[in-house]
């Protein structure tokens, strides 16, 4: 590596607002990183986040293609039987 382009990797600890603290490392100025969510309070690392089907999404794109999908197999049986 060269010398004096790299920025100074250093230290710091981060603040969540949930209260979590941790160490890790950065390039930022200063030796404090505050966010507003970490993986201590995030939905996704916790389990509480709930995936929803909107409007039945998944029920009628399964509604919408039954009859292709249908017809898609009789025609292979159909083949096959030649």
């Amino acid at each position: 590596m060269k010398p004096g382009i790299h920025p100074d990797y250093h230290a710091v600890t981060v603040h969540c607002a949930c209260g979590h603290n941790f160490q890790t490392r950065s390039t930022i100025k200063g030796d404090r990183l505050n966010v507003e969510i970490c993986s201590n309070c995030h939905p996704f690392f916790t389990g509480k986040q709930k995936l929803i089907d909107t409007a039945g999404r998944v029920e009628r794109f399964t509604k919408k293609y039954a009859d292709a999908a249908a017809k898609v197999e009789a025609s292979k049986s159909a083949a096959a039987k030649k």
